[in-house]
């Protein structure tokens, strides 16, 4: 395989991983099972049937600089 090939490929990854993502998420509800989602900085369980219930707000992010240690 050439180069350029494996980095066309690699650039594939982040779609490819949306996709699992969004099948997994689709499945687990089919299957019965509640899912957890974050919006706009609320998680909520997500229920088969397509009712939300709120669980908690969440702290705000943390902005990490790649260089440097963050401690919690």
């Amino acid at each position: 395989m050439q180069e350029q090939e494996i980095d066309n490929l690699e650039q594939m990854i982040p779609l490819l991983a949306s996709g699992a993502i969004t099948k997994a998420y689709l499945d687990s509800l089919s299957a019965g099972n509640i899912v957890l989602e974050v919006q706009e900085g609320i998680l909520y369980e997500v229920h088969p049937n397509g009712t939300k219930n709120k669980i908690k707000d969440l702290p705000a992010l943390i902005e990490v600089d790649m260089n440097k240690k963050v401690y919690l």
